[in-house]
C-alpha cells in the first residue's frame, strides 16, 4: 500500500488514519508513504511507525517565475523516482490525497499500479483532478467537490473518531482546571493560531466571565494573548500555546472557535462538537465550502473573519453558550453530521481494489 499525502498536515493527518485504518484490518499490509522533505511528513510518519519514502517535490507555481520553466525536470525526476519506489516495494495499490507529492504518484502509477484517490476540500484540487483520469475509484470527504467520487467522509485519527465526549467529559474538564459543570467555549486556529481568532476572544474574556463562560484558548507558539489580571473568583481563562491532546479539549468543550480546514472540519463534527466556523479570508473560498454541510445541517454557525469582534463574540457566542437547549440541537446536529468511518471506508476500498488487482494478475 502505497499513501501519496505529503506536505501540509491536511494531506498528511488523513493518509496516516486510512495507515492506521489498513493496519487494523490487515495487520500483514505493507504500507509505504510518499513524501518530501520540505513536507510535515519527514516527522509525522516515521512518528506514527509508518516507512516514509521522499522524492522531489514538484509544486505548481501559480505565478511565472523560473520555477515553472523547471517544472518539466522536476515532474520528470519525481516520476522516476516514484516508480523506483513502486517497484521496490512491489505496490498493489497508490492510496492519493493531494499535494506535491500525489502528481508524480499517480503519472508513476498510471497503467502500472491502481489508483484510489480521497478529495478532502469542498472544492478538488489540481492533483486530484489530474488523477481522477486514472483511477478505479474516486472517494471525496464532502459532496459537490467537483470530482465524480462517492462520499466517505473525511479520514481521522482514532483516536477522535472513537472519542467518547460525554464519558470523557470530567477527566478532561479537571485535566485543564474547569469545574466539572462548567460552560467552556474552545477556541483555535491550528498549529500556529490565527490572530484574528486571538484578538477578538481575549478582548471578550471579561464579557465571557460575566456569562459564567470558562475559555480554553490554544494561542499558537508564537503568538500571545492580552488578557486582564485574571479574577480568581471568575470562570478560568486557560491559554497555552498548542494543545497536544485535542481528544481531551473536544471532550472538555461545549462550543469551539476554530477555523474551517477540511481537517479542522472533519474533526469537530466527528466528535459531535458544535462550532462556529470563521474560514481563513484568503485563498479560494474552500474553507467555507468546507462548513457548509455542518451549517446547513444546524450543526455550527459560520462568521466571515472581518465580522468576528469582541462584541460579536460577547453577545452571539456568549449567548448561545448560555442557551442550553439551542446548544444542545446544535451537539445533536454536528454529531449527525461527522464520518467517525472514513478512514477504514477509505482503507476498505483500497484493499478491494488491491485485491481486484491481484486477482486480475494471478488469471492473466
Amino acid at each position: 500500500m502505497v499513501l501519496a499525502g505529503g506536505g501540509t498536515a491536511g494531506h498528511v493527518e488523513p493518509a496516516m488514519a486510512v495507515a492506521d485504518a489498513l493496519r487494523v484490518l490487515t495487520p500483514a499490509s505493507r504500507i509505504t508513504a510518499l513524501g518530501t522533505a520540505r513536507g510535515l511528513e519527514t516527522r509525522l510518519v516515521p512518528e506514527r511507525g509508518y516507512d516514509l519514502r521522499l522524492i522531489t517535490p514538484v509544486p505548481l507555481p501559480r505565478k511565472i517565475t523560473g520555477d515553472l520553466f523547471r517544472l518539466p525536470m522536476r515532474l520528470r525526476r519525481a516520476i522516476r523516482e516514484t516508480r523506483t519506489v513502486l517497484e521496490d516495494v512491489d505496490a498493489d495499490v497508490v492510496i492519493g490525497f493531494g499535494g506535491y507529492v500525489a502528481v508524480p504518484a499517480y503519472l508513476a502509477a498510471r497503467k502500472r499500479v491502481p489508483i484510489v484517490i480521497h478529495e478532502a476540500n469542498a472544492r478538488a484540487g489540481i492533483a486530484n483532478k489530474l488523477g481522477a483520469r486514472y483511477a478505479r475509484r474516486v472517494l471525496a470527504a464532502v459532496p459537490d467537490s467537483g470530482l465524480a467520487a462517492e462520499v466517505v467522509g473525511m479520514p481521522v485519527r482514532a483516536t477522535i473518531a472513537n472519542l467518547d465526549r460525554a464519558g470523557l467529559r470530567s477527566t478532561a474538564r479537571a485535566h485543564f482546571g474547569f469545574a466539572d459543570d462548567a460552560v467552556v467555549l474552545l477556541v483555535f486556529g491550528g498549529s500556529q493560531g490565527a490572530q484574528s481568532l486571538n484578538r477578538a476572544v481575549s478582548a471578550a474574556a471579561p464579557a465571557l466571565a460575566a456569562r459564567g463562560v470558562s475559555v480554553l484558548h490554544a494561542h499558537g507558539p508564537k503568538n500571545t494573548l492580552d488578557l486582564p489580571a485574571p479574577d480568581p473568583d471568575a470562570p478560568p481563562y486557560v491559554a497555552v500555546p498548542y494543545l497536544s491532546r485535542m481528544d481531551l479539549a473536544y471532550a472538555a468543550a461545549d462550543l469551539a472557535v476554530c477555523r474551517s480546514g477540511a481537517m479542522t472540519v472533519a474533526e469537530v463534527s466527528a466528535v459531535g462538537l458544535p462550532a462556529v466556523y470563521v474560514p481563513l479570508p484568503i485563498g479560494n473560498g474552500e474553507q467555507r465550502l468546507n462548513a457548509l454541510p455542518v451549517v446547513r445541517a444546524g450543526g455550527g454557525l459560520l462568521v466571515d473573519d472581518a465580522d468576528l469582534t469582541p462584541q460579536f463574540v460577547a453577545d452571539t457566542i456568549g449567548g448561545l453558550l448560555t442557551d442550553a437547549p439551542r446548544l444542545a440541537a446544535m451537539t445533536a446536529a454536528a454529531a449527525g453530521v461527522g464520518h467517525r468511518d472514513a478512514a477504514e471506508r477509505v482503507a476498505r476500498v483500497a484493499l478491494e481494489v488491491a485485491g481486484a488487482q491481484r486477482d486480475t494478475e494471478v488469471s492473466s
